[in-house]
């Protein structure tokens, strides 16, 4: 219908009121589609610059700046990897190593981007660890120094992780190279030997 044939018609007219609300309808169609094409970039509020006081293992750091207290020191875990224990040598040292590597040795500052769950069960702080404009948590299983694994809630790079574990697995790198393969996945070692 036409917009003109609308705005000629009266209340009193027959079809009037089903003409606008199909206008309605049209309009709220029109606004969904809108909405749902835009980015789902995240927010400011999902992002936190933190300075990394130490690199615990693979896959954990302590960090300087996520409370009011400045001088707090907060344990983050990294999303959707799991690296050696360091008693898995050489595998554990090595994985830490790499991330300790990437976040470098002059300006430790890194960027946290949280995703729908912000803490683990041990009250660590989970988040994707960015650096340069690199997800660090990606580059560490792309080298071979971690495994990737969905943790629900937490999906929002799992298609990236996976596809560096892919190519890891694919070039041989670190705990995937042919001539020294890691035989026990982290959650197995843990889990046999705590």
């Amino acid at each position: 219908m036409r917009i003109r044939t609308l705005l000629a018609l009266k209340p009193k007219e027959p079809g009037f009121f089903f003409d606008v609300l199909v206008g309605k309808i049209i309009l709220f169609g029109c606004l969904l589609l809108l909405v749902s094409c835009q980015d789902n970039y995240q927010t400011a509020s999902n992002q936190v610059e933190v300075q990394v006081v130490r690199v615990v293992s693979g896959q954990s750091l302590e960090v300087l700046g996520m409370t009011e207290q400045p001088n707090l020191i907060s344990s983050v875990r990294l999303l959707g990897i799991d690296a050696p224990d360091l008693r898995q040598r050489p595998w554990g040292d090595q994985s830490r190593e790499v991330l300790a590597a990437l976040i470098g040795e002059q300006e430790k500052s890194v960027i946290l981007e949280f995703d729908v769950e912000a803490k683990d069960k041990f009250n660590r702080i989970l988040a994707y660890v960015w650096k340069d404009d690199q997800l660090l948590n990606e580059q560490v299983v792309k080298q071979g120094y971690a495994l990737f694994v969905s943790r629900s809630p937490n999906h929002k790079y799992d298609q990236i992780l996976e596809r560096a574990q892919q190519w890891a697995r694919l070039m041989g790198k670190g705990i995937w190279n042919p001539e020294k393969p890691m035989g026990v996945s982290p959650a197995e070692f843990r889990r046999r030997n705590w």
